[in-house]
């Protein structure tokens, strides 16, 4: 699984994130701290998480100032048990500007230790299995490369980026064509999914043999016998044989028993539209 960040996406995100939050200048510290005063300051873990976001953080310091030395006392994809005062990472340089990046730096890691976390919850809860717990679209405008990059830290996977990754036809689509009957031919080379809301519309998508079918807010009994369709005979000869993806009301309670069904993927909104923060904080020392 590919666990790096796109560097130029990374760059636009913290640079976006640095004007919104200083603005014209960060005017309360321009006015206490001397230009020249140096710190060693930590960032300390409140509350056990898997940890995600570390180059990020550092490099949000680091854009305000090249010559802040940021140090990893973790690393991404590790649980870490929180102490009194655990210290995930330790930077020192200039006050002014380790003050200034102080709060974009912690919302950026602490939310992608969130989603980090709840995904590695997902994944432990149905870990017999072989199926793969996998994000959506539902992210924030404009954190989706450090959304999803948290997804695949804590041992999930990415759906489709963007519109433009594949084609994925869903109910809307259908009914503005007015029918599985209508819709056009699908060019080769792309990757295709079909959404479905029932049996019968499963058995429809399945004859236009996609990559994968989505069996959207169906019933525990409905996604079982989706299942036992799709590895009947006939369909097995698909080549690439049609996986399956379960979706919509998906949550800690009832993800073992959708995996337990035999579906391939299961999507969770939750992981990225919800998330909780990690509480942490950065303390000068």
């Amino acid at each position: 699984m590919d666990l790096k960040l796109d560097r130029e996406k990374l760059d636009h995100v913290v640079r976006h994130a640095l004007v919104e939050d200083i603005g014209r200048g960060d005017i309360t510290t321009q006015l206490t701290i001397p230009k020249d005063k140096e710190v060693i300051a930590k960032i300390l873990l409140k509350e056990p998480c898997v940890i995600c976001g570390l180059e990020v953080a550092e490099k949000v310091f680091k854009t305000i100032d090249s010559s802040v030395i940021f140090k990893s006392l973790a690393e991404d994809g590790k649980k870490v048990k929180s102490g009194k005062a655990k210290a995930i990472a330790r930077i020192s340089g200039k006050a002014a500007s380790i003050l200034s990046s102080e709060r974009v730096a912690l919302n950026l890691l602490s939310m992608m230790s969130g989603i980090a976390t709840r995904t590695r919850e997902f994944v432990d809860q149905i870990e017999p299995y072989k199926t793969k717990i996998s994000d959506t679209r539902k992210t924030i405008p404009g954190l989706r490369e450090l959304q999803k990059y948290a997804v695949r830290v804590g041992g999930g996977y990415n759906h489709r980026m963007g519109l433009d990754e594949m084609i994925l036809i869903k109910d809307n689509h259908i009914k503005v064509t007015e029918g599985y009957e209508k819709l056009p031919s699908i060019p080769k080379g792309f990757k295709i999914e079909i959404e479905a809301q029932s049996i019968e519309e499963f058995k429809h998508a399945l004859y236009f043999k996609p990559d994968v079918i989505m069996l959207d807010n169906m019933s525990l009994e409905d996604i079982k016998e989706a299942v036992k369709i799709r590895n009947n005979t006939e369909f097995k000869s698909h080549h690439p044989p049609t996986k399956l993806e379960a979706s919509g009301g998906i949550n800690m309670d009832n993800v073992k028993k959708v995996a337990a069904t035999g579906v391939d993927i299961i999507s969770i909104g939750e992981l990225t539209d919800s998330v909780k923060a990690i509480d942490m904080s950065l303390e000068v020392l």
